[in-house]
Protein backbone atom coordinates (compact mmCIF):
# COMPACT_ATOMS: atom_id res chain seq x y z
CA UNK A 1 0.00 0.00 0.00
CA UNK A 2 1.18 3.22 -0.56
CA UNK A 3 1.74 5.10 2.55
CA UNK A 4 2.95 8.69 1.12
CA UNK A 5 -0.48 10.42 1.77
CA UNK A 6 0.18 9.69 5.38
CA UNK A 7 3.48 11.00 5.44
CA UNK A 8 4.58 14.80 5.35
CA UNK A 9 8.46 14.56 5.76
CA UNK A 10 11.02 17.44 4.82
CA UNK A 11 11.50 17.50 0.74
CA UNK A 12 12.75 20.46 -0.48
CA UNK A 13 13.56 21.60 -4.25
CA UNK A 14 17.38 22.04 -5.11
CA UNK A 15 16.62 25.82 -4.87
CA UNK A 16 16.09 25.86 -1.72
CA UNK A 17 18.43 23.53 -0.10
CA UNK A 18 21.22 25.54 -1.74
CA UNK A 19 20.10 29.26 -0.33
CA UNK A 20 20.13 26.97 3.37
CA UNK A 21 23.09 25.60 2.48
CA UNK A 22 25.15 28.25 1.43
CA UNK A 23 23.52 30.57 4.34
CA UNK A 24 24.97 27.66 6.74
CA UNK A 25 28.12 28.14 4.84
CA UNK A 26 28.52 31.71 5.41
CA UNK A 27 28.06 31.67 9.04
CA UNK A 28 30.57 29.19 9.24
CA UNK A 29 33.16 31.52 7.20
CA UNK A 30 32.16 34.02 9.63
CA UNK A 31 32.87 32.65 12.58
CA UNK A 32 29.69 33.07 14.04
CA UNK A 33 29.55 32.16 17.96
CA UNK A 34 28.85 28.02 17.95
CA UNK A 35 26.48 29.09 21.08
CA UNK A 36 24.35 31.31 18.49
CA UNK A 37 24.44 28.85 15.80
CA UNK A 38 23.46 25.94 18.09
CA UNK A 39 20.19 28.12 19.34
CA UNK A 40 19.62 28.67 15.71
CA UNK A 41 19.69 25.44 15.12
CA UNK A 42 17.68 23.91 17.72
CA UNK A 43 14.60 26.34 16.98
CA UNK A 44 14.87 24.86 13.52
CA UNK A 45 14.79 21.41 14.13
CA UNK A 46 11.89 22.24 17.15
CA UNK A 47 9.82 24.34 14.70
CA UNK A 48 10.00 22.23 11.12
CA UNK A 49 7.64 19.80 11.93
CA UNK A 50 8.76 17.96 8.42
CA UNK A 51 12.24 16.47 9.84
CA UNK A 52 11.88 13.23 11.31
CA UNK A 53 15.68 12.39 12.13
CA UNK A 54 19.17 14.04 12.00
CA UNK A 55 22.14 12.43 10.64
CA UNK A 56 25.37 12.86 12.41
CA UNK A 57 28.60 12.02 10.46
CA UNK A 58 32.02 11.23 12.24
CA UNK A 59 35.01 9.78 11.01
CA UNK A 60 37.17 7.11 12.01
CA UNK A 61 41.49 7.31 12.51
CA UNK A 62 41.55 5.64 8.84
CA UNK A 63 38.97 7.90 7.10
CA UNK A 64 35.89 5.96 7.30
CA UNK A 65 32.77 7.57 7.26
CA UNK A 66 30.57 6.65 10.36
CA UNK A 67 26.85 7.61 10.05
CA UNK A 68 24.47 7.68 13.30
CA UNK A 69 20.51 8.81 12.66
CA UNK A 70 19.22 10.35 15.79
CA UNK A 71 15.28 10.69 16.31
CA UNK A 72 14.87 14.65 16.40
CA UNK A 73 12.58 14.64 19.21
CA UNK A 74 15.49 13.07 21.39
CA UNK A 75 18.32 15.21 20.01
CA UNK A 76 16.91 17.83 20.92
CA UNK A 77 16.30 16.93 24.53
CA UNK A 78 19.51 15.32 24.80
CA UNK A 79 22.51 16.51 22.04
CA UNK A 80 24.38 16.91 25.29
CA UNK A 81 24.82 13.31 26.17
CA UNK A 82 24.66 11.18 23.03
CA UNK A 83 27.09 8.22 23.39
CA UNK A 84 28.34 5.46 21.42
CA UNK A 85 29.99 2.27 21.54
CA UNK A 86 33.60 3.31 20.40
CA UNK A 87 35.20 -0.66 20.64
CA UNK A 88 33.49 -1.41 16.73
CA UNK A 89 35.26 1.59 15.17
CA UNK A 90 38.64 0.28 14.08
CA UNK A 91 40.99 2.81 15.63
CA UNK A 92 39.44 3.74 18.52
CA UNK A 93 39.01 2.44 22.12
CA UNK A 94 39.58 -0.74 23.84
CA UNK A 95 36.37 -3.21 24.37
CA UNK A 96 37.19 -2.79 28.08
CA UNK A 97 37.06 1.25 27.77
CA UNK A 98 34.09 1.27 24.80
CA UNK A 99 31.78 4.47 25.43
CA UNK A 100 32.71 7.85 24.12
CA UNK A 101 30.10 10.90 23.17
CA UNK A 102 29.66 12.53 20.43
CA UNK A 103 28.95 16.54 20.49
CA UNK A 104 27.35 18.51 17.88
CA UNK A 105 29.45 20.93 15.57
CA UNK A 106 26.16 22.95 14.79
CA UNK A 107 28.16 25.50 12.23
CA UNK A 108 28.72 21.92 9.73
CA UNK A 109 25.33 21.39 8.96
CA UNK A 110 24.09 20.31 5.05
CA UNK A 111 20.09 19.83 4.18
CA UNK A 112 20.53 17.20 1.59
CA UNK A 113 18.41 16.10 -1.62
CA UNK A 114 15.52 13.81 -0.64
CA UNK A 115 15.64 11.71 -3.94
CA UNK A 116 19.90 11.19 -3.11
CA UNK A 117 19.36 10.94 1.35
CA UNK A 118 15.78 9.90 1.63
CA UNK A 119 13.40 12.78 3.08
CA UNK A 120 12.82 14.02 6.20
CA UNK A 121 16.96 14.14 7.18
CA UNK A 122 19.54 17.29 8.19
CA UNK A 123 22.79 16.18 8.02
CA UNK A 124 25.53 17.43 10.83
CA UNK A 125 29.12 16.44 11.31
CA UNK A 126 29.76 15.57 15.00
CA UNK A 127 33.28 15.61 17.43
CA UNK A 128 33.97 12.57 19.03
CA UNK A 129 34.33 12.91 23.04
CA UNK A 130 36.24 10.91 25.61
CA UNK A 131 34.97 9.79 28.50
CA UNK A 132 36.61 12.82 31.00
CA UNK A 133 34.79 14.82 28.16
CA UNK A 134 38.03 15.89 26.71
CA UNK A 135 38.38 15.75 22.32
CA UNK A 136 38.86 12.34 21.79
CA UNK A 137 42.34 12.14 20.53
CA UNK A 138 42.04 9.78 17.94
CA UNK A 139 39.15 12.03 16.27
CA UNK A 140 41.27 13.55 13.69
CA UNK A 141 38.48 16.01 12.70
CA UNK A 142 38.76 17.34 16.12
CA UNK A 143 42.58 17.54 16.30
CA UNK A 144 42.35 19.50 12.96
CA UNK A 145 39.63 22.04 14.02
CA UNK A 146 41.08 22.48 17.04
CA UNK A 147 44.91 23.49 15.46
CA UNK A 148 42.77 25.51 12.93
CA UNK A 149 41.16 27.36 15.84
CA UNK A 150 44.94 27.86 17.67
CA UNK A 151 46.89 29.20 14.59
CA UNK A 152 43.83 31.58 13.64
CA UNK A 153 43.89 33.04 17.97
CA UNK A 154 47.52 32.74 18.18
CA UNK A 155 48.23 34.23 14.16
CA UNK A 156 45.58 35.75 13.04
CA UNK A 157 45.81 32.50 10.28
CA UNK A 158 42.79 31.15 8.28
CA UNK A 159 43.72 28.10 6.62
CA UNK A 160 42.49 27.09 3.06
CA UNK A 161 42.22 24.17 1.04
CA UNK A 162 40.45 22.94 -2.07
CA UNK A 163 40.65 19.55 -3.73
CA UNK A 164 40.52 17.96 -6.77
CA UNK A 165 39.62 14.45 -6.31
CA UNK A 166 39.48 11.91 -9.47
CA UNK A 167 37.53 8.58 -9.05
CA UNK A 168 36.86 5.82 -11.35
CA UNK A 169 33.03 4.75 -12.20
CA UNK A 170 32.68 1.04 -12.65
CA UNK A 171 29.48 -1.36 -13.95
CA UNK A 172 27.67 -2.83 -11.18
CA UNK A 173 26.95 -2.09 -7.53
CA UNK A 174 29.53 -2.82 -4.94
CA UNK A 175 32.00 -3.44 -7.37
CA UNK A 176 34.81 -3.53 -5.13
CA UNK A 177 33.31 -5.89 -2.66
CA UNK A 178 33.11 -8.60 -5.53
CA UNK A 179 36.11 -8.12 -7.31
CA UNK A 180 37.68 -10.92 -5.18
CA UNK A 181 35.02 -13.46 -7.28
CA UNK A 182 35.07 -11.24 -10.79
CA UNK A 183 39.06 -10.03 -10.84
CA UNK A 184 38.32 -6.77 -12.85
CA UNK A 185 36.74 -3.36 -13.38
CA UNK A 186 34.28 -2.95 -16.22
CA UNK A 187 34.41 0.51 -17.51
CA UNK A 188 30.99 2.20 -17.87
CA UNK A 189 32.79 4.45 -20.81
CA UNK A 190 36.38 4.50 -22.53
CA UNK A 191 35.91 8.40 -24.09
CA UNK A 192 38.84 10.07 -21.97
CA UNK A 193 39.90 13.44 -21.11
CA UNK A 194 36.74 15.69 -21.99
CA UNK A 195 34.96 13.45 -23.95
CA UNK A 196 31.65 12.01 -22.59
CA UNK A 197 28.85 12.44 -24.85
CA UNK A 198 25.59 13.65 -23.21
CA UNK A 199 23.11 10.80 -21.58
CA UNK A 200 26.35 8.30 -21.38
CA UNK A 201 26.26 6.18 -17.85
CA UNK A 202 29.45 8.65 -17.50
CA UNK A 203 28.38 12.00 -18.26
CA UNK A 204 24.50 10.96 -16.47
CA UNK A 205 26.78 10.38 -13.28
CA UNK A 206 28.48 13.24 -13.18
CA UNK A 207 25.51 16.25 -14.42
CA UNK A 208 23.83 14.31 -11.42
CA UNK A 209 26.48 14.56 -8.76
CA UNK A 210 27.18 17.95 -9.56
CA UNK A 211 23.76 18.97 -8.96
CA UNK A 212 23.26 17.75 -5.69
CA UNK A 213 26.69 19.35 -4.88
CA UNK A 214 25.19 22.35 -6.26
CA UNK A 215 22.66 22.34 -4.14
CA UNK A 216 24.62 21.52 -0.73
CA UNK A 217 26.20 24.74 -1.13
CA UNK A 218 29.75 23.13 -2.83
CA UNK A 219 30.26 26.25 -5.35
CA UNK A 220 30.89 24.35 -7.80
CA UNK A 221 33.79 25.15 -10.71
CA UNK A 222 33.64 22.67 -13.13
CA UNK A 223 33.61 18.77 -13.72
CA UNK A 224 34.51 16.28 -16.67
CA UNK A 225 36.02 13.14 -17.48
CA UNK A 226 39.46 12.20 -16.82
CA UNK A 227 41.87 10.97 -18.98
CA UNK A 228 41.37 7.39 -17.24
CA UNK A 229 38.69 5.49 -18.74
CA UNK A 230 35.54 6.22 -16.84
CA UNK A 231 37.38 8.21 -14.85
CA UNK A 232 35.55 11.26 -13.43
CA UNK A 233 36.51 14.92 -11.64
CA UNK A 234 34.44 17.44 -10.45
CA UNK A 235 35.67 20.16 -8.92
CA UNK A 236 34.35 23.07 -6.41
CA UNK A 237 35.36 26.20 -4.57
CA UNK A 238 37.92 26.07 -2.20
CA UNK A 239 37.15 26.77 1.80
CA UNK A 240 38.47 27.07 5.23
CA UNK A 241 40.47 23.88 5.80
CA UNK A 242 37.70 21.83 8.50
CA UNK A 243 35.07 22.73 5.96
CA UNK A 244 37.23 21.65 3.07
CA UNK A 245 37.61 18.00 4.83
CA UNK A 246 33.86 17.66 5.49
CA UNK A 247 33.43 18.41 1.64
CA UNK A 248 35.72 15.80 0.58
CA UNK A 249 34.15 12.72 2.85
CA UNK A 250 30.28 14.33 1.60
CA UNK A 251 31.86 14.57 -2.30
CA UNK A 252 32.91 10.87 -1.86
CA UNK A 253 29.02 10.09 0.01
CA UNK A 254 27.27 12.17 -2.53
CA UNK A 255 29.45 9.75 -5.51
CA UNK A 256 28.98 6.75 -4.02
CA UNK A 257 25.36 7.16 -3.47
CA UNK A 258 24.40 8.53 -7.16
CA UNK A 259 26.35 5.46 -8.77
CA UNK A 260 24.36 3.34 -6.18
CA UNK A 261 21.13 4.85 -7.43
CA UNK A 262 22.27 4.34 -11.23
CA UNK A 263 23.50 0.86 -10.33
CA UNK A 264 27.38 1.22 -10.83
CA UNK A 265 30.27 1.91 -8.24
CA UNK A 266 32.03 4.69 -7.49
CA UNK A 267 35.24 4.03 -6.54
CA UNK A 268 38.20 5.88 -5.25
CA UNK A 269 40.69 2.84 -5.12
CA UNK A 270 44.16 4.83 -5.90
CA UNK A 271 45.14 2.59 -8.98
CA UNK A 272 42.05 0.24 -9.56
CA UNK A 273 43.46 -0.41 -12.68
CA UNK A 274 47.11 -0.94 -13.79
CA UNK A 275 48.17 0.50 -17.18
CA UNK A 276 46.05 3.12 -16.83
CA UNK A 277 46.22 6.73 -15.25
CA UNK A 278 45.36 6.11 -11.43
CA UNK A 279 43.42 8.94 -9.27
CA UNK A 280 44.82 11.84 -6.50
CA UNK A 281 43.13 13.75 -4.68
CA UNK A 282 45.73 17.03 -5.39
CA UNK A 283 45.56 19.09 -2.08
CA UNK A 284 45.38 23.03 -2.75
CA UNK A 285 46.70 24.75 0.18
CA UNK A 286 47.24 28.28 1.07
CA UNK A 287 47.31 30.92 4.53
CA UNK A 288 45.18 33.92 4.65
CA UNK A 289 45.28 36.65 7.25
CA UNK A 290 42.37 39.38 7.62
CA UNK A 291 41.39 38.61 4.06
CA UNK A 292 44.92 38.79 2.48
CA UNK A 293 46.85 35.66 1.04
CA UNK A 294 49.93 35.34 2.31
CA UNK A 295 51.42 32.86 0.13
CA UNK A 296 51.16 36.11 -2.62
CA UNK A 297 53.92 37.64 -3.58
CA UNK A 298 54.45 39.87 -7.34
CA UNK A 299 57.72 39.87 -6.66
CA UNK A 300 58.49 36.43 -5.48
CA UNK A 301 59.59 33.27 -7.13
CA UNK A 302 56.61 31.91 -9.18
CA UNK A 303 54.57 34.44 -7.60
CA UNK A 304 55.08 32.96 -4.30
CA UNK A 305 55.91 34.76 -0.77
CA UNK A 306 58.91 33.97 1.55
CA UNK A 307 56.33 32.33 3.46
CA UNK A 308 54.74 30.15 1.06
CA UNK A 309 58.17 29.02 0.20
CA UNK A 310 59.22 28.11 3.74
CA UNK A 311 55.93 26.06 4.34
CA UNK A 312 56.82 24.41 0.89
CA UNK A 313 60.18 23.57 2.73
CA UNK A 314 58.55 22.19 5.62
CA UNK A 315 56.54 19.84 3.65
CA UNK A 316 59.46 18.71 1.73
CA UNK A 317 61.80 18.08 4.40
CA UNK A 318 59.00 15.29 6.26
CA UNK A 319 57.70 14.07 2.63
CA UNK A 320 58.67 10.53 3.86
CA UNK A 321 58.07 10.99 7.54
CA UNK A 322 54.29 11.64 5.73
CA UNK A 323 53.68 9.82 2.86
CA UNK A 324 51.73 6.99 4.69
CA UNK A 325 48.85 9.80 5.76
CA UNK A 326 48.77 10.89 2.43
CA UNK A 327 48.93 7.14 0.62
CA UNK A 328 47.53 5.17 3.60
CA UNK A 329 46.48 2.03 1.57
CA UNK A 330 48.71 -0.69 -0.06
CA UNK A 331 47.23 0.10 -3.25
CA UNK A 332 48.15 3.99 -2.95
CA UNK A 333 51.68 2.65 -4.21
CA UNK A 334 50.40 1.90 -7.29
CA UNK A 335 49.87 5.20 -8.32
CA UNK A 336 53.22 6.54 -7.53
CA UNK A 337 54.47 5.30 -10.89
CA UNK A 338 56.70 6.98 -12.75
CA UNK A 339 55.26 6.13 -15.95
CA UNK A 340 51.40 7.55 -15.53
CA UNK A 341 52.63 12.05 -14.50
CA UNK A 342 53.19 9.84 -10.68
CA UNK A 343 54.05 12.96 -8.06
CA UNK A 344 56.96 11.00 -6.12
CA UNK A 345 59.42 12.54 -6.72
CA UNK A 346 60.04 15.14 -3.38
CA UNK A 347 60.51 18.56 -4.96
CA UNK A 348 58.61 21.43 -6.21
CA UNK A 349 58.16 22.62 -9.50
CA UNK A 350 55.95 25.31 -11.38
CA UNK A 351 55.43 22.51 -14.72
CA UNK A 352 57.15 19.09 -13.18
CA UNK A 353 53.48 16.88 -13.01
CA UNK A 354 56.31 14.40 -11.40
CA UNK A 355 56.86 16.70 -8.31
CA UNK A 356 55.34 16.03 -5.29
CA UNK A 357 54.46 19.80 -5.27
CA UNK A 358 53.18 22.14 -7.99
CA UNK A 359 53.09 25.58 -7.72
CA UNK A 360 50.02 26.29 -10.20
CA UNK A 361 49.65 29.61 -12.17
CA UNK A 362 48.21 32.11 -9.36
CA UNK A 363 47.27 35.51 -8.45
CA UNK A 364 46.80 37.76 -5.07
CA UNK A 365 43.22 35.67 -4.17
CA UNK A 366 44.07 32.32 -6.09
CA UNK A 367 48.31 31.82 -5.23
CA UNK A 368 48.45 28.19 -3.52
CA UNK A 369 50.62 25.33 -3.20
CA UNK A 370 49.34 22.07 -4.66
CA UNK A 371 50.79 18.70 -2.94
CA UNK A 372 50.31 16.78 -6.00
CA UNK A 373 50.79 12.86 -4.13
CA UNK A 374 47.75 12.77 -1.75
CA UNK A 375 45.78 9.67 -2.69
CA UNK A 376 41.81 9.80 -2.87
CA UNK A 377 41.10 7.01 -0.22
CA UNK A 378 43.60 9.01 2.09
CA UNK A 379 41.76 10.57 5.75
CA UNK A 380 40.67 14.09 4.31
CA UNK A 381 41.65 15.16 8.06
CA UNK A 382 44.87 13.48 8.74
CA UNK A 383 45.65 14.60 5.21
CA UNK A 384 44.78 18.14 6.12
CA UNK A 385 46.48 18.09 9.69
CA UNK A 386 49.27 17.17 8.32
CA UNK A 387 50.17 19.33 5.41
CA UNK A 388 49.27 22.51 7.41
CA UNK A 389 50.96 21.35 10.84
CA UNK A 390 53.86 20.56 9.12
CA UNK A 391 54.06 23.53 6.82
CA UNK A 392 53.40 26.02 9.38
CA UNK A 393 55.48 23.98 12.63
CA UNK A 394 58.20 21.16 10.73
CA UNK A 395 61.87 20.97 10.43
CA UNK A 396 63.70 22.43 7.01
CA UNK A 397 66.04 19.83 6.20
CA UNK A 398 69.78 21.54 5.46
CA UNK A 399 70.11 19.50 1.98
CA UNK A 400 71.59 21.14 -0.70
CA UNK A 401 68.96 22.23 -3.59
CA UNK A 402 66.46 20.64 -1.31
CA UNK A 403 63.55 22.16 -3.56
CA UNK A 404 65.57 20.04 -6.60
CA UNK A 405 67.31 17.19 -4.58
CA UNK A 406 66.74 13.63 -6.16
CA UNK A 407 64.45 12.37 -3.80
CA UNK A 408 61.67 9.99 -3.81
CA UNK A 409 58.66 9.01 -2.15
CA UNK A 410 58.17 4.67 -1.53
CA UNK A 411 57.17 2.62 -4.07
CA UNK A 412 55.34 0.27 -1.74
CA UNK A 413 53.32 0.68 1.81
CA UNK A 414 55.87 -1.40 3.82
CA UNK A 415 58.76 1.50 3.25
CA UNK A 416 56.13 4.44 4.02
CA UNK A 417 55.65 2.52 7.46
CA UNK A 418 58.91 1.72 8.17
CA UNK A 419 59.22 5.73 7.40
CA UNK A 420 56.45 6.65 9.64
CA UNK A 421 57.29 5.04 12.27
CA UNK A 422 60.62 5.68 12.55
CA UNK A 423 59.76 9.37 12.20
CA UNK A 424 60.12 11.74 15.44
CA UNK A 425 57.72 14.44 13.72
CA UNK A 426 54.75 11.91 12.98
CA UNK A 427 54.88 11.43 17.07
CA UNK A 428 54.78 15.09 17.80
CA UNK A 429 52.39 15.17 14.78
CA UNK A 430 50.11 12.53 16.43
CA UNK A 431 51.36 11.65 19.25
CA UNK A 432 52.86 8.41 20.08
CA UNK A 433 49.85 6.27 20.91
CA UNK A 434 47.68 7.54 18.00
CA UNK A 435 50.54 7.26 15.64
CA UNK A 436 50.90 3.38 16.79
CA UNK A 437 46.65 2.68 16.25
CA UNK A 438 47.55 4.24 13.44
CA UNK A 439 50.37 1.98 11.99
CA UNK A 440 48.85 -1.20 13.18
CA UNK A 441 45.86 -0.57 11.35
CA UNK A 442 47.87 -0.70 8.34
CA UNK A 443 50.17 -2.93 8.82
CA UNK A 444 47.41 -5.19 9.25
CA UNK A 445 45.91 -4.66 5.93
CA UNK A 446 49.43 -4.77 4.61
CA UNK A 447 49.90 -8.32 5.63
CA UNK A 448 46.70 -8.98 4.27
CA UNK A 449 48.06 -8.61 0.63
CA UNK A 450 51.45 -9.73 -1.28
CA UNK A 451 54.16 -8.57 -0.22
CA UNK A 452 55.14 -7.69 -3.99
CA UNK A 453 52.76 -5.17 -5.89
CA UNK A 454 53.24 -7.11 -9.39
CA UNK A 455 51.59 -6.41 -12.46
CA UNK A 456 47.88 -6.78 -11.96
CA UNK A 457 45.55 -5.45 -9.64
CA UNK A 458 45.31 -8.77 -6.55
CA UNK A 459 42.18 -9.18 -4.45
CA UNK A 460 42.91 -8.73 -1.19
CA UNK A 461 44.38 -5.40 -1.72
CA UNK A 462 40.71 -4.11 -2.49
CA UNK A 463 39.16 -6.17 -0.24
CA UNK A 464 40.89 -5.46 2.91
CA UNK A 465 41.20 -2.09 1.49
CA UNK A 466 39.89 0.27 4.68
CA UNK A 467 36.94 2.25 2.39
CA UNK A 468 35.92 -1.51 1.19
CA UNK A 469 36.12 -2.35 5.13
CA UNK A 470 33.99 -5.61 5.18
CA UNK A 471 33.74 -6.78 8.97
CA UNK A 472 32.65 -10.62 7.69
CA UNK A 473 35.22 -11.14 4.92
CA UNK A 474 38.18 -9.64 7.68
CA UNK A 475 36.94 -11.97 10.02
CA UNK A 476 37.43 -14.71 8.03
CA UNK A 477 41.01 -13.96 7.30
Amino acid sequence: MNNNGLRNFLTLSYDELEQLNLKAKEQRKNRVAPDKIREERLKYFADEKRIKAITVLFSDLEGRLHMLDYDKKFLIKSWDNLTFDGSSIRGFTAQRESDLRLGIDWAACYWAPADIFGSGKVLVFGEVIDKDGTPYSADIRGRLKAFAEQVYKKKGYTLNAANEIEGFLFKGPDAERHYFETQKFEYVNTGGYYHSLPGDPLRTFIDTTAEVQRAMGFQNEKDHPEVAPSQFEINYSYGEVVAAADQIQLYKLICRQVATNMGLTACFLPKPVVGVNGSGMHTNVSISENGTNLFWDPKGEEKLSKDGWAFLDRILTHGNDICLLLNASVNAYRRLDPHFEAPNQIKASPVDRGSMIRIPIGNEKSMRVEVRSVAPDANPYLTMYSIFKTGIEGDTAKIKNLRQAERYLPDNIYTALDDFRSAEWTTTLLGADVKGRYADLKQASADRCPRVLGTFVKSPEVQYHHEVYNQFLWNLF
